[in-house]
């Protein structure tokens, strides 16, 4: 069908129904739709013909003197677009998406984009403004009053709690390498981040609370581009589900990062009477759960002018990278410089024994990372070992 006529037949449905729209008569809006059609309201599919029926009988209900005004239209061949001003009392008897009639007074605008096929409408994508709709209720206090005001010091208050606290600003500590720890109150997760083009890739993810945080920075640094997890435990995979940037590993991590995160691996008998008590519980919070792994990492592989190094002992597939220039050396937990049940710092030492099924692999990929003499080592928790970082992990791993 020539675009001329494509647009003589958007322009009549179109008429036809938003005329059906403003005399309120469900039965001939629904008449206008293709069988198969598709309604979106604000995000929301609505259902043909029994949702749409629904959903319009519980708006005319609960606004019974709804008026439907158009503003303009525009129409190129099968697309035909309607701005119109909608009018209205909540008067009842209907509520209104679970809201009970309390008299108020709305008025807005919205714009509906129809898509148009042989003479029906194949689509509709309705955009309303959620917020001015809140606000005429009175679900949402008048704009610039003083009860907006409270609100936003407790939407910023709750910001700062559940986000800011969790997360430290970004520190560099080389080129292109910023940390960010996280944790609350003592902040003991180490995250790296690594320029990646525009963006940066994130080196371990930390914990679940840290995803907003995180996703923040990232965005600000001009997007998070990947996840590289060091490994798969909880503390370290717990932000990646939620930070929408495709996940690597080593291949033999990828069942810890896609299934319990080595929950089967930890021997809780190894903690003391409180570490038994607290850890099992600890760990679950701060998981953000299985994750897709998208891609691999293996022994050698370069990323970003690091070098893979395979590590296992804590877990099979963990991973440092060593970049040869500044000879920086990103290990996760290779080895700790801090006790996980009393948070005591230290210098390096094996990772406990509770989460470390394979001792004599860990003390041999202690060894493996002092070989490569860095300059930093720096650990999945806490500080990093620096001055004589060979000797200090040789020690760790006697």
């Amino acid at each position: 069908m020539p675009a001329k006529s494509r647009a003589s037949a958007a322009t009549e449905v179109g008429d036809r129904y938003f005329a059906a729209v403003a005399a309120r008569d469900i039965e001939a809006m629904l008449a206008c739709w293709a069988p198969d059609g598709i309604e979106i309201i604000s995000g929301e599919r609505i259902g043909l013909p029994d949702g749409l029926r629904d959903y319009f009988g519980q708006v005319f209900g609960a606004f019974p003197d709804l008026t439907f005004t158009v503003v303009d239209t525009i129409v190129r061949a099968d697309r035909y677009v309607c701005r119109y001003r909608l009018t209205g009392t909540f008067a009842g008897p209907s509520s209104f998406q679970g809201m009970a009639p309390n008299g108020a007074r709305i008025e807005l605008e919205g714009c509906d984009v129809l898509q148009v096929r042989d003479g029906l409408i194949a689509r509709n994508d309705a955009f309303l403004d959620g917020m001015q709709i809140a606000r005429g209720l009175g679900v949402l206090p008048p704009q610039e009053s003083v009860q907006q005001a409270r609100l936003n010091r407790l939407f910023n208050l709750r910001t700062r709690l559940s986000t800011w606290a969790m997360v430290s600003q970004p520190r560099a500590v080389a080129d292109d390498v910023w940390l960010v720890r996280g944790g609350f109150p003592a902040k003991t997760f180490n995250v790296y981040l690594l320029r990646d083009r525009a963006g940066v890739a994130l080196f371990d993810a930390g914990i679940h609370a840290m995803t907003r945080g995180l996703s923040a920075i990232g965005a600000r640094m001009g997007g998070i581009t990947r996840v590289i997890l060091g490994h798969g435990h909880h503390d370290h995979r717990g932000a990646a589900p939620g930070l929408g940037a495709p996940i690597h590993c080593h291949p033999a991590e990828v069942p810890l990062v896609e299934g319990n995160g080595g929950w089967d691996t930890f021997d809780f008998s190894k903690l003391n009477l409180l570490g038994r008590f607290l850890m099992p519980r600890l760990l679950r919070s701060w998981d953000g759960g299985p994750a897709p792994v998208a891609g691999t990492l293996s022994e050698d592989d370069e990323v970003l002018g690091f070098r893979v190094v395979h590590i296992p002992g804590h877990s099979p597939g963990q991973i440092a990278l060593f970049r040869e220039s500044d000879r920086l050396a990103l290990t996760t937990d290779c080895f700790y410089t801090l006790d996980p049940q009393t948070t005591r710092k230290g210098p390096p030492r094996l990772p406990h024994a509770a989460f470390t099924p394979d001792e004599a692999a860990a003390r041999a990929s202690i060894r493996k990372v002092a070989a490569l003499e860095p300059r930093q080592a720096w650990p999945g928790h806490a500080e990093p070992v620096t001055g004589d970082v060979r000797s200090q992990l040789e020690v760790a791993a006697a």
